[in-house]
């Protein structure tokens, strides 16, 4: 193989939440210009070939679009390269005779399904308490139709540009889910859209981010470091004051 790469992997392996899991060793030859998940699709060829068990992995859409690809790669949530997930990168980001250790997202509100595949679906819920606006909003219409201003509306998008993927939870030391929740209740508090639910939609998602064990805001600011879509931390203080206002208004 051409510029051929041999990696040694050190994989986390486990066959259900209650299992005790631990780590094995494969070598894969890859190349540079593979992704991460076509390095681990190679692994999975080479263990079905030898009639062992394929490593179990959350893919999609493999565009960074959909959140699904969670790795702790190093140490890292989606690994060395900032403002990336894990689909994104590259085996050239390492060297030839590397050991990389990857492991799934830890944290208890998301439990292992099997080996590096977690449940997320405790952000499902947190959506589903809050997250959306219940207001007929009729068929679509033209993009001027309900004037923004443009720094608000650069504001609302850059919180919804947040994919759920969970980086920010894997990377806290409380596992605090206040970066994705902030983000999500950022963008629709500020466009007009969001204004008719706006107080009882931050109590409710608040109150099932707690429901589901996430840990309180340690303030480090890891979520935002390790964040492949970089939402800013002052969503979270966003999320602060729309929940303190909403409280004192008796929501």
């Amino acid at each position: 193989m051409e510029n051929e790469m041999k990696i040694k992997l050190k994989v986390w392996r486990q066959e259900n939440e209650k299992a005790q899991g631990k780590f094995e060793e494969y070598d894969v030859n890859t190349n540079p210009d593979m992704s991460f998940l076509e390095m681990f699709d190679v692994l999975n060829e080479q263990l079905i070939t030898e009639g062992k068990d394929p490593v179990a992995f959350d893919h999609d859409c493999r565009e960074g679009i959909c959140g699904m690809c969670s790795m702790v790669i190093d140490g890292r949530p989606h690994g060395p390269k900032g403002g990336i997930t894990t689909c994104q990168l590259h085996m050239r980001s390492f060297n030839n005779g590397d050991t990389i250790s990857v492991e799934p997202w830890r944290a208890n509100s998301f439990p292992v399904i099997k080996d590096l595949s977690v449940n997320r679906s405790s952000f499902d819920r947190i959506i589903a308490a809050g997250g959306f606006v219940s207001v007929n909003t009729g068929n679509a219409v033209d993009a001027n139709s309900i004037l923004i201003p443009k720094e608000t509306a650069d504001k609302a998008f850059e919180a919804a540009t947040c994919i759920g993927c969970g980086a920010c939870v894997s990377a806290c030391k409380n596992a605090s889910a206040m970066l994705f929740v902030g983000a999500k209740v950022t963008q629709l508090a500020l466009l007009p859209q969001g204004q008719a639910e706006r107080e009882a939609r931050v109590v409710a998602m608040v109150n099932q981010m707690d429901a589901e064990g996430f840990g309180a805001c340690s303030n480090t600011g890891a979520c935002a470091a390790e964040c492949p879509k970089e939402i800013p931390l002052s969503v979270i203080a966003t999320l602060n004051r729309e929940y303190m206002k909403a409280k004192m208004n008796g929501k």
